[in-house]
């Protein structure tokens, strides 16, 4: 299923994805680094993974072109078996790998797979962003570390059915562009934390199967179906939305906009929603502020209403929440900050001499 496809067809088209000047940086840098034969490439896992090693005078770079995406693993996982009884380096460029995901095969692409002479197997990640002295942003790296992860488990996959299986290695390098220059550097990156913690993951799936016999009879996801058949065939499957949707799934615009037609906390973020506990729409938040509902005892609704109670103090407005209670104390700071953030829109005018609400 085509998921971009799908979205276009329910009226909320994706809008995410990486910029043309990006993608065509991203395309330039990744040819300068696998220019002649990769000898850039192998050198700097040699120089940053494999010093012991025999220096990559020349190493083979196998081709990989087969007919479709079966055809194209299948070469893959001969090439690695081919290039693990030469004792040389070898480049395997833009090879494909499968990896079960909830019952069904999945095909990965990483930027490149080197085998050394002792016949492991690194995985390769290229990225455009820079190294500048030596260290990159900490959130490109560790997304890109989570990538690398999860070719680490295909790969695994592959040395598995090899006899004997090969060693897949659990750091990768990470190649970048130096400082401000488009001369290629590179960065041992350990993914094992993040490699187990993906395996856990992909562990505790619903198999596509499961989830397909939860489904209505006759459920079809095509998207030429009318707009209010293929709506309900999509809300058929339970999905819950959060902001961080928005840059991996294509569907998460129509889902954000059933999520706020719902009135749901989680459309505001998983943190707001954790601090809130049972609270889970945006009317229960608000009518605990209030004092309308909820259960005083209730830690959350007390951090709700006196938070509420120190806006209305602060907007010089009158509110129904209690005043505070000394015993009790101010609640949870953060859970202060959520209830303000969804509470009604803040009027125009001001009390002479306040400021904001802020936390005691």
């Amino acid at each position: 299923m085509n998921k971009a496809v799908l979205a276009s067809a329910l009226g909320a088209p994706s809008a995410f994805g990486q910029s043309q000047f990006a993608f065509m940086r991203g395309n330039a840098f990744e040819a300068r680094v696998k220019a002649d034969g990769g000898a850039e490439l192998l050198r700097l896992v040699h120089e940053k993974l494999d010093p012991g090693a025999e220096p990559p005078a020349a190493g083979a770079v196998p081709d990989l072109t087969a007919v479709g995406p079966e055809g194209r693993a299948a070469r893959t996982a001969l090439a690695l078996r081919e290039a693990g009884a030469t004792g040389g380096w070898t480049l395997l460029d833009h090879p494909l790998l499968t990896l079960d995901v909830a019952g069904s095969p999945a095909f990965l692409e990483p930027d490149a797979v080197v085998v050394h002479p002792d016949g492991s197997w690194t995985v390769v990640e290229i990225k455009s962003f820079p190294m500048l002295d030596g260290s990159a942003d900490a959130a490109k790296v560790g997304a890109a570390a989570r990538q690398s992860a999860v070719y680490v488990l295909a790969l695994e996959r592959v040395a598995a059915r090899l006899d004997p299986a090969p060693e897949v290695r659990q750091t990768v390098l990470l190649v970048c562009p130096k400082d401000f220059s488009n001369l290629p550097t590179g960065s041992a990156v350990d993914v094992r934390k993040q490699r187990s913690v993906t395996r856990r993951q992909l562990d505790r799936l619903t198999r596509v199967e499961d989830i397909a016999d939860a489904l209505p009879e006759g459920t079809c996801f095509a998207p030429d179906l009318p707009a209010a058949e293929l709506t309900a065939a999509v809300e058929s499957v339970p999905a819950t939305y959060a902001p961080e949707c928005l840059s991996a799934c294509e569907l998460a615009f129509h889902c954000r906009a059933r999520s706020r037609a719902r009135g749901a906390v989680t459309t505001l973020g998983r943190s707001l929603r954790a601090e809130l506990g049972s609270l889970a729409s945006v009317d229960e938040v608000l009518s605990a502020a209030r004092g309308t509902s909820g259960d005083p005892t209730d830690p959350t609704v007390a951090a709700l209403r006196r938070a509420a109670a120190l806006r209305a103090e602060a907007l010089g407005t009158r509110t129904t929440a209690p005043a505070r209670d000394p015993a009790r104390g101010a609640g949870n700071c953060a859970t202060s900050h959520g209830a303000a953030a969804v509470n009604e829109p803040q009027p125009a005018r001001r009390t002479a001499g306040r400021s904001g609400t802020t936390c005691p």
